[in-house]
């Protein structure tokens, strides 16, 4: 593992109709990721718990609001030659209120879980994604990319029971 002197804490939401078998994807329209499909999510705010920064960047990115959200995942994301690891916290939604409409940040859209765009996704989700959508399993996440940001060096992906409450101390387990 590369040396890491810090964390951030990021949020990523994965909003799902398990009926129709969709998920909601934004095409990221600018920041770190720009040109790439994503869930909604981003930095927390001082003051705010994970949680809390999760549903904030929702609404601000999509105009929903989560009226049920269940942590499912922790990844730990590190790139070469960069100090700073982010860890993200990744919530699912399965009932919201609103319409998702585009805003600066990002422009929703609909996928059906057969045809998920991972050619013009990060690298990482095509490995992780269907721990959630088919298998709806809780997962801890260890990548490490290299300084290109499109080429995975090390990855591990480590199964957690789903009663299990999800900590950044369970970052361990994948390191």
């Amino acid at each position: 593992m590369p040396l890491i002197t810090s964390q951030k804490q990021l949020t990523l939401i994965l909003t799902l109709d398990r009926k129709e078998r969709k998920v909601l994807l934004g095409m990221k329209k600018r920041g770190f990721g720009v040109g790439k499909y994503n869930g909604f999510g981003g930095k927390v705010e001082k003051g705010e718990t994970i949680e809390e920064g999760a549903k904030r960047e929702l609404l601000e990115e999509a105009g929903i609001e989560a009226l049920d959200m269940h942590q499912v995942a922790i990844n730990l994301f590190t790139f070469e030659n960069d100090p700073v690891g982010l860890q993200v916290h990744i919530y699912v939604v399965e009932s919201f209120k609103g319409e998702p409409v585009e805003t600066e940040e990002m422009k929703p859209e609909w996928f059906d879980y057969e045809n998920i765009p991972f050619d013009q996704m990060w690298a990482d989700d095509k490995q992780w994604f269907p721990f959630i959508i088919e298998h709806q399993q809780n997962f801890i996440g260890y990548f490490h990319f290299a300084q290109d940001q499109a080429t995975i060096l090390k990855q591990k992906i480590q199964m957690v029971d789903d009663k299990h409450v999800l900590t950044e101390s369970d970052l361990k387990y994948v390191m």
